[in-house]
């Protein structure tokens, strides 16, 4: 019986995560933006609630 693992290359730059833009670190950090992201999520969860009790 063989045994065809393939294994990783420890600390190889594919095994890194990538590190974020200036723009999405921005946007990830902009209070207003948040802000309107946040409620226009809770409108869309709303909309899914109100419309599965009527």
């Amino acid at each position: 019986m063989t045994n065809n693992l393939e294994k990783t290359v420890r600390y190889s730059p594919a095994s890194f995560a990538t590190e974020p833009t200036k723009s999405t670190k921005f946007w990830r950090t902009f209070l207003p933006w948040q802000f309107i992201r946040f409620f226009w999520l809770n409108l869309k969860v709303m909309r899914i609630v109100v419309g599965g009790h009527s």
